[in-house]
């Protein structure tokens, strides 16, 4: 691990030497000048502190298109990447709880031409408010934060830590941007898995090499407090530093992609996943836009027909019913959007065209394909059930409108 130490701060309080328990004190000193580490002091005691400096990331400057998918009620600072605060944490366990502490916590910021980091690490349990209180001096510093998943493990974990030290109120961000979700919406559809180190793989094209298992870092920790042995967490630092790279690097990746409107990018899938992205936020005439190039390029087939639903469903809310028809056609077949499209079909020659002996023709077919589903377990019995009573209903209010409609005929 490259990195450089920097001096202590100054101390506040008293000094609170490392208990010596079980070669803890001799383990932490032999951590220490293993990865270069300087111990920082504050009112609240001591902790570890790691610095280092990845010259080969630089900032993605978010523009207006981006932060509106990304964060559209967001305070104008989250534009500013100098504000932002990158952090990762490394825990005694995966399940969150109060007895689950953050041991490590990786925090990162744009620093010049790269990217700085900082690790703050408790080397025994007594050392957990004086992490706490630099990680609060840091967001007061740099006060949007940036997480992968951190609204819903990382961040909540902390705010359960400070309310259990009780000495330290809880930092407040003024945003909090979580690349987890809109990583979801891009690459789950293609990569099932969306991890860090599977994203940094398939997306980004970085190998990040020998990587130490998520699972096997509580129990490297324990083990530390319990023996003093500092070698096997070696790994668990460049493990966080190379989350918080990843997620930098993620940041940047998804920016660019949420900020060009024209949808240059050649991967359907991806511009699918910020198709929805843009119809959530209302955004509906990009979102026609890029449906329509992700079905010009080559989908999945389930993708395919989830890309024309959602296009016909836009079409039809602008009034482009010409367009919504030539999708529903082509939809049509043995699949949730196929019978989506025979129903709207027949909504709209019940409707529009007036021609509800078509509407009645379609709702028939609608269920022959539906018996052919449930005849080959392709279609689960309770969807069987609620698709059928809804053509069914249709058909019969069909028959009765286009037998009203002969009648007319013969008594003319």
């Amino acid at each position: 691990m490259s990195g450089h130490s920097v001096g202590p701060a100054g101390n506040c309080g008293e000094d609170r030497p490392i208990s010596a328990d079980s070669g803890l004190a001799a383990g932490s000193e032999r951590l220490a000048q293993i990865l270069g580490a300087s111990v920082k002091r504050n009112c609240h005691g001591e902790h570890l502190s790691v610095h280092c400096w990845h010259g080969d990331h630089a900032p993605w400057v978010p523009d207006t298109a981006a932060l509106r998918l990304l964060a559209p009620d967001a305070p104008e600072e989250v534009a500013d990447t100098q504000r932002w605060l990158f952090l990762d944490t490394e825990t005694t366990g995966l399940a969150g709880g109060t007895g689950t502490y953050p041991f490590l916590v990786g925090l990162a910021w744009w620093e010049g031409s790269g990217l700085e980091v900082e690790q703050l690490f408790m080397r025994e349990y007594s050392e957990e408010r004086s992490v706490l209180a630099a990680l609060a001096e840091r967001m007061a510093e740099r006060p949007v934060l940036v997480t992968f998943n951190g609204k819903s493990f990382d961040w909540p974990l902390l705010e359960t830590r400070y309310r259990m030290a009780r000495t330290i109120p809880p930092p407040a961000s003024r945003a909090h941007l979580d690349f987890l979700h809109p990583a979801r919406n891009l690459w789950r559809l293609r990569l099932g898995s969306v991890r860090l180190s599977q994203l940094e793989r398939h997306v980004m094209g970085w190998d990040r090499g020998a990587d130490i298992a998520s699972e096997l870092i509580p129990g490297i920790y324990l083990d530390f407090v319990r023996r003093g042995r500092a070698e096997p967490l070696v790994p668990v630092f460049q493990h966080n530093q190379m989350d918080l790279c990843g997620l930098a690097g993620l940041s940047g990746r998804i920016l660019s992609l949420l900020g060009d409107e024209e949808g240059t990018s050649q991967d359907g899938l991806e511009l699918f996943g910020v198709s929805r992205m843009c119809e959530r936020r209302g955004e509906a005439k990009r979102a026609r836009r890029l449906y329509e190039q992700s079905i010009a390029s080559v989908l999945p087939a389930e993708t395919d027909r989830a890309a024309r639903t959602a296009l016909a469903r836009l079409s039809k809310r602008d009034g482009d019913l010409c367009r919504a028809h030539e999708l529903w056609e082509s939809m049509l077949g043995n699949s949730r959007e196929g019978y989506q499209a025979y129903e709207q079909l027949a909504i709209y020659y019940e409707h529009e065209a007036r021609e509800p002996g078509r509407a009645l023709a379609l709702a028939r077919e609608a269920l022959a394909q539906l018996r052919r589903a449930n005849q080959a377990g392709a279609i689960s019995a309770s969807e069987y059930r609620r698709t059928k009573a809804r053509f069914e209903h249709r058909m019969s209010r069909l028959e009765r409108k286009a037998g009203r409609t002969l009648l007319d005929v013969c008594d003319a």
